[in-house]
């Protein structure tokens, strides 16, 4: 398994290590200021975050979920204070000053590299990890390690005992480490409500899969099975709908089949005497992501359908 060190904004750090209302973070987003992809790590694997001079240590680490490109008001939407600043606000002037510095200069919409953490772990200062002996501090963009051996190794093998006996957001977070800290294996991670919804949107091409609208400020990522009622945060379980498609289809006015054909019930102009722009769209088929195992549950649309769709 990989793991890699990254260099770390310590004001982030500093905000994040406060914790959530006192609980552990589930989710947090380890963002950039560029709008380049991290392609560095897969899904389950640990990003370590190195802090800048003077510390020169690790101070934690993270599981990826996954990454993403977006926009400044959707990262603070999806995560709000999980992006280490206190406000929207906060978040933009932060960023102003870091291109500034770096001489970057924003056009339209700023959008920056968001990497989605799950279960992330702040070190205390007395908990920092010594870095690798061959890192090399004039390192800007971090660097990969084998965890299995060498200083990758013996990084890692130091975070873990960091880490033991405290408590992980969730038990099923904790099955993430090895068991008794032994070998390291990479586990996907499940997702969390923030990687669901940034999954759900990249995987339908940030199209609504009914009308194919593109307008991102009015795209939702809906659960089939809803997750209060053991659904779970699995792009499967998702679909990429437009907010009013959306609220709709929670109050099962409208439905996807099991053969992906979207579906408006009668009910809905019974009910409000009104509907055509939506019935305009009944029986038509939806437009699912490219990648096969991304489609749709066909039991979760089953399900929907039998429990949710008001039939007439």
């Amino acid at each position: 398994m990989r793991g890699f060190i990254a260099n770390t904004d310590p004001e982030w750090h500093r905000y994040l290590a406060r914790g959530n209302n006192g609980q552990p973070w589930r989710e947090v987003n380890f963002w950039r200021p560029s709008d380049k992809p991290f392609k560095a790590l897969r899904p389950g694997e640990p990003l370590l975050f190195r802090l800048k001079s003077p510390a020169n240590a690790i101070g934690g680490f993270g599981f990826v979920q996954t990454d993403s490109l977006l926009p400044v008001w959707l990262a603070w939407e999806t995560f709000r204070e999980g992006n280490g600043v206190a406000s929207l606000e906060a978040f933009n002037e932060r960023l102003q000053a870091i291109r500034q510095r770096n001489g970057i200069r924003p056009r339209g919409d700023i959008i920056i590299g968001c990497t989605v953490l799950l279960a992330p772990v702040f070190f205390s200062e007395h908990e920092w990890v010594r870095l690798p002996s061959d890192w090399s501090k004039h390192a800007v963009k971090g660097k990969g390690y084998d965890l299995s051996v060498g200083e990758g190794a013996r990084v890692w093998r130091e975070c873990l005992e960091r880490v033991r006996g405290r408590a992980l957001p969730t038990a099923a977070d904790a099955a993430m480490l090895p068991e008794r800290y032994g070998a390291p294996q990479l586990v996907p991670p499940r997702l969390g409500q923030a990687g669901f919804r940034i999954s759900v949107m990249d995987a339908y091409g940030r199209a609504c899969a009914v009308t194919t609208e593109h307008s991102l400020p009015v795209l939702e990522a809906a659960h089939i099975h809803p997750y209060s009622e053991e659904g779970g945060h699995d792009v499967r379980n998702g679909l990429l709908l437009r907010s009013d498609i959306h609220r709709l289809f929670d109050r099962g006015y409208v439905t996807v089949t099991p053969d992906l054909r979207f579906k408006v019930s009668p009910r809905l102009r019974d009910d409000y005497d009104n509907g055509k722009t939506y019935y305009a769209l009944d029986d038509r088929p939806i437009v699912i992501p490219r990648e096969p195992d991304l489609a749709p549950s066909r039991e979760a649309l089953a399900w929907h359908a039998e429990h949710r769709f008001l039939a007439g």
